[in-house]
């Protein structure tokens, strides 16, 4: 792979993550499905419906960790004029955050009905789909700019990245 190849990989994998996490709503969905089919929600359905809103959650939580913690402090040394564009992202993270943990606790409660736990995805959705499409427009020169040989992928974009 070349310089310039590996660069934009960084813009690519980004968007990769973010359609990874889009099919784990999907996955999620597919569970609020079956338990809203199931009266009185049938115990399998409502377990694989935990293993699947936990994961996501594990996984968006993730995602944004590493953005936080160590893409974003890299790209705003390498363009400090995304200082503005990076404090919105990390303003998204702060309540898409606040959104997950909602969703953690209607899932903790016994007896949350499978419309409610829609409800919590529909939120997290809806700001998780307007935050990856700013990221993406806003970062994406910058990012097949990113000259840091030592960046590790998955620490910069979470566990569903490819190494």
């Amino acid at each position: 792979m070349d310089e310039r190849t590996r660069l934009i990989a960084w813009r690519l994998e980004l968007a990769e993550v973010h359609g990874r996490l889009r099919e784990a709503v999907k996955v999620v969905r597919r569970a609020l499905d079956g338990a809203a089919e199931a009266p009185g929600v049938h115990a399998d359905v409502a377990r694989d419906l935990q293993v699947y809103c936990r994961a996501f959650c594990a996984a968006l939580d993730g995602h944004h960790r590493g953005e936080t913690e160590t893409l974003f402090p890299r790209l705003q040394r390498q363009r400090p004029e995304l200082a503005d564009a990076i404090a919105a992202l990390l303003r998204d993270h702060t309540a898409i955050d606040g959104l997950l943990a909602d969703l953690r606790k209607a899932l903790d409660e016994r007896g949350s009905a499978p419309a409610e736990v829609a409800m919590h995805l529909d939120g997290i959705e809806a700001v998780m789909e307007s935050h990856f499409r700013y990221e993406e427009k806003v970062l994406a020169a910058a990012l097949d700019e990113l000259a840091d040989p030592g960046l590790d992928v998955r620490t910069a974009l979470g566990p569903l990245a490819e190494p």
